[in-house]
């Protein structure tokens, strides 16, 4: 397919895109890459569950230290 670029950017039709709700637009050299995005990215849970444990009082700076089990 091959499409105008226009004042306000580049149509792209909803066909390619069934299914997603979003996407990443990124610029890596000469590509521009849209890549869709999990809804299910587990980097969106962190946060729901805070740590309430009274040993834990640097959870929040050190939480890759607790995050592995070490």
């Amino acid at each position: 397919m091959i499409t105008e670029v226009t004042e306000v950017g580049l149509l792209i039709p909803k066909t390619f895109l069934i299914g997603i709700r979003r996407v990443e637009i990124r610029r890596e050299n000469d590509l521009i890459l849209i890549v869709p995005i999990a809804d299910n990215d587990p980097i969106w849970e962190l946060g729901h569950e805070p740590i309430e444990d009274d040993d834990m009082i640097d959870a929040s700076t050190n939480h890759d230290f607790y995050m592995s089990g070490a």
